[in-house]
């Protein structure tokens, strides 16, 4: 089968990251199916992955955790069977045994295995998945729109449900990339009576942030029309943390949504003032992974909505260039990969 790998750490920008290899079609484990990958969402994790904040558990790997295809072998499956159109997440498996996985929280298990960084990914024909952790893809969705939905919408969800929003909230989106071009749809349908408003560095992303119902969008750095109850940080920088804690409401809450953030402006987290950003019951918490929950739970309010994700597509052979415009934020929404 085709597919691009990760060989070693390099900056996204100032090399091809991904070397394309043919391998052996993989084949199922006790408990694993065989899936032949259709389309595989590009994701700000691939880039950590790639330049090293987000280490890989070995090399050469295949990236991609957003990946929607049909299931071509399933001889050990009892609940799917071969042909049925299915996703592969994030969450590749848990342990099943700890207080964590018990209670639902299999994205904070130690054992936490993630699709594309520690088991081989999307980018690619084929891929291996086990069955506890592989949904059904509602019919509704093509297979380039339900992609953004496994990893984008489903982190999204789980930032959301973490805010506390409620009915009348003003809630700030610092960054609008595929995950919070969804968000913004999910707000506007579950909470209609919300304001939103949206940060982001891009004139592009401002304008989509408009044409979906933002009632503001500005820079990063802006003060907005009102102060916010509530806030989801989903980009790579340090800066947007200090922003938006200064812009939160008493008892705000900033949810960030990241699992590495750059290391070149760490210096700025020195500036945080207790008094400014912190004070009066101001709120952070970070979002770890996903669970089975949030996935399984989001494709169905994803259909229910319905989400329109804006997408746009690229071959598998130019996964490097996706990488690259993901990094520079030049096109806004969602970017997918298809399989020729």
């Amino acid at each position: 089968m085709r597919a691009m790998v990760i060989e070693k750490i390099v900056d996204v920008l100032q090399e091809e990251p991904l070397k394309s290899v043919d391998m052996p079609v993989p084949s199922p484990h006790q408990g694993q199916l065989l899936i032949k990958v259709d389309a595989c969402g590009v994701c700000r994790t691939d880039i950590d992955e790639v330049e090293g904040r987000s280490l890989p558990s070995f090399f050469p790997i295949i990236p991609g955790h957003q990946v929607i295809g049909r299931i071509v072998e399933a001889k050990n499956s009892s609940k799917l069977k071969t042909g049925e159109r299915v996703g592969v997440g994030w969450i590749y498996k848990s342990c099943g045994k700890c207080k964590y996985c018990n209670e639902g929280y299999e994205n904070l298990c130690d054992f936490f295995q993630a699709t594309g960084r520690d088991a081989h990914g999307g980018y690619a024909e084929y891929i291996v998945a086990y069955e506890d952790f592989v949904y059904k893809i509602p019919e509704s969705f093509s297979d380039v729109e339900a992609a953004p939905l496994l990893c984008a919408g489903a982190i999204g969800w789980r930032s959301l449900r973490l805010t506390g929003i409620k009915q009348s909230d003003v809630i700030g989106l610092y960054g609008f990339g595929a995950s919070g071009h969804i968000v913004i749809q999910i707000v506007k349908c579950l909470y209609s009576e919300t304001k939103i408003f949206v940060f982001t560095r891009s004139k592009k992303e401002q304008n989509l942030a408009l044409q979906l119902g933002a009632g503001w969008a500005g820079e990063i750095t802006d003060r907005p029309p009102e102060f916010l109850d509530v806030a989801i940080d989903t980009t790579p920088a340090w800066f947007s943390v200090l922003a938006a804690l200064k812009n939160l409401k008493k008892g705000g809450r900033l949810v960030i949504n990241a699992i590495r953030k750059e290391n070149h402006d760490r210096q700025v987290m020195k500036e945080i003032e207790y008094e400014t950003h912190l004070w009066m019951e101001k709120e952070i918490k970070s979002v770890a992974n996903v669970s089975r929950r949030d996935i399984a739970e989001f494709l169905q309010i994803a259909a229910n909505i319905p989400i329109k994700p804006h997408i746009t597509t690229y071959s598998l052979k130019d996964a490097n260039q996706a990488l690259k415009d993901l990094k520079t934020g030049t096109i806004p929404g969602a970017k997918v990969l298809v399989m020729d």
